[in-house]
């Protein structure tokens, strides 16, 4: 016999489920963690004099997370049909600190997370772009999306490493 809709059993698959909400929400989460690491590796570097390598570490965790964290604001915001400007403005948070919490609520607030991964066509005009057919074509083969955006992971952020630190940038 299956597990019905209401059940405890369905109700926890579900409750697991790795749903746009969920997964912009853990990202959002592991944002703010890494900045922690960062300013605790800054002042492990500047006011205990440890050295670089708590900055070097808390920096790579954090610049990972960064460049995760932009592509889900990508990922998701094309899912749910964010405008453009709210999917750069996601992005924007993750360079405050602490930012990325305040507008995962925020775009709770406004259901701008709600409901699944959009893995079929629909009759909306805007499943007609080759944006949406691509999101679908991922969507439907998770094991191909997620290597990709762990090698465009890794391509951004080992770019970025070769650019060096953001403060060297315009030297």
């Amino acid at each position: 016999m299956a597990p019905s809709e209401t059940s405890p059993v369905a109700a926890s698959e579900t409750s697991k489920a790795l749903t746009p909400r969920r997964l912009y929400g853990i990202l959002a989460i592991a944002e703010t963690i890494t900045w922690t690491l960062l300013i605790l590796g800054m002042l492990l570097k500047y006011v205990v004099q440890l050295g670089d390598w708590p900055v070097t570490i808390g920096g790579s965790v954090h610049g990972i997370i960064f460049v995760a964290y932009a592509f889900t604001a990508g990922l998701v915001g094309v899912n749910q049909r964010w405008r453009p400007l709210q999917v750069v403005g996601a992005v924007a948070t993750a360079i405050i600190p602490y930012a990325t919490i305040p507008f995962d609520r925020s775009l709770e607030r406004r259901g701008m997370l709600e409901g699944g991964w959009r893995r079929e066509k629909t009759d909306d005009p805007r499943d007609a772009t080759w944006v949406s057919a691509w999101l679908r074509f991922f969507l439907r083969h998770p094991a191909l999306l997620s290597v990709l955006l762990v090698v465009a992971v890794g391509v951004v952020f080992g770019t970025l490493l070769t650019l060096g630190p953001p403060t060297e940038w315009g030297s």
